[in-house]
This record gives C-alpha cells, structure tokens and sequence, in this order.
C-alpha cells in the first residue's frame, strides 16, 4: 500500500477558505510548509488578537492549533476527512509578543477511529516555544 500524496502548501491554503468557518478565516493563517514532518502555519499578530500586555491571546493560539491539526490531518491522509476534537490539552509556557506565532502541527499516530498529534506555537522572530498542545481527534 503506497503512502498518500503530499498535499501542497497552496492546497491547504485553499482548504482553510473552503472548509473552516468564517471566525477561523478571519484569523489569517498561513500556511508556510506542508510535508512529512507535519504543517507549519504563520498566525499574523493583530490588534484583534492582542490582549492586556500587548500579547497574543490564548484564544486565538487554540483556535490557530485546532485548525493546524485538521490540516495535518488533511496532509496526513492525503485529503479532506471528516473529523472532530475530542480532547485537547495545552500548556502555556510563555507570552507572545511583538510577533507573528509558528504553529507546527504533526500526527504522531492515525487510526481507524481516533487520530493523535501535537501542536508547539513558538514566537516567529525569536524561535521560542510560547505554548504546546497534544490532541485527540474522532475521525468520523
């Protein structure tokens, strides 16, 4: 049985306007890289994100892993399959500020029913890991 295909960066691109609701969109992810090592997006700061502090909000870093993990998934698979968060646990390790934030997604095991991956969200100018997730998704 041969692997799936790698899906482009520009094909996932195009799955985040198709398929995630209008909240998610708005908060412009990019996707930067897409192969065997997973998917890495960029989550632009904006003032719409940024919190007391000038630092970007929790909120937006869960949303910008949760939609990174479907991703990965998408890449994982070779395409779109249908799926939903069962559990996700996140450790917030620092602030983010003054920066874009990296979200690197990966799968680390996909079966039939469940699928398991991690998510590290890390400053784009600094490198510095900012927050981890790892994530349980019902593949339907």
């Amino acid at each position: 049985m041969s692997s799936p295909a790698i899906i482009t960066p520009a094909a996932l691109q195009q799955a985040l306007a198709e398929l995630f609701a209008p909240w998610v969109q708005a908060l412009d992810l990019r996707v930067e890289a897409a192969d065997a090592e997973g998917v890495r997006l960029r989550l632009p700061l904006t003032p719409a994100l940024v919190r007391q502090g000038d630092t970007l909000c929790g909120q937006a870093m869960m949303a910008a892993a949760d939609t990174a993990m479907v991703l990965a998934l998408m890449q994982h698979f070779g395409g779109f399959r249908p799926c939903t968060t069962v559990q996700m646990n996140s450790s917030f390790l620092r602030p983010l500020s003054a920066q874009d934030a990296r979200v690197h997604a990966r799968v680390l095991r996909a079966g039939k029913a469940l699928a398991f991956g991690e998510i590290e969200i890390a400053g784009s100018k600094d490198g510095k890991s900012a927050c981890r997730a790892s994530t349980t998704y019902a593949l339907l």
